[in-house]
């Protein structure tokens, strides 16, 4: 049985994966790039109407919202160029990006408008994430403890 590194169309395939990757990777640059723009034009906005230079709570958690957007993408374009040199994904990375977007949801959500239930969910995710990223974090310390003990 011949190793998948011979088969011509594997690695043809993984050619067209790995472009697409660039594509994406791309292709997020311009979403990080469009999302500074937006707040630096809705900060703008913000600063220049009446009465000038003040901003409400509802303007702060609606920039706070933005700021971490941006950060969120950019997290994701951590993920994706790491694929790019490593060709693997790592699961701290996408844990720690999808605790900074429940977080972000939660950070503007407004708790007059939502169901204690979905509040309810949020934490459980928020939890869930939070107790999977320090597991994943301490893999290595636990390991290497581990083979203290022989």
């Amino acid at each position: 049985m011949e190793k998948i590194d011979n088969e011509p169309i594997i690695n043809k395939l993984g050619q067209v994966v790995h472009y697409a990757v660039r594509g994406l990777a791309v292709l997020m640059t311009l979403v990080i790039l469009w999302g500074v723009i937006d707040v630096g034009l809705t900060l703008y906005k913000e600063i220049v109407t009446p009465p000038y230079g003040l901003l409400s709570s509802g303007d702060i958690l609606t920039l706070f919202g933005s700021f971490l957007a941006v950060l969120i993408a950019i997290e994701i374009f951590q993920n994706i160029t790491i694929y790019l040199k490593e060709e693997v994904i790592h699961v701290q990375i996408v844990i720690a990006t999808a605790l900074m977007a429940i977080s972000r949801k939660i950070i503007v959500l407004d708790f007059k408008e939502v169901e204690a239930e979905y509040v309810w969910a949020s934490a459980a995710v928020i939890i869930a994430l939070g107790v999977t990223y320090w597991l994943i974090a301490q893999k290595p310390k636990l390991l290497i403890s581990g083979s203290d003990k022989r």
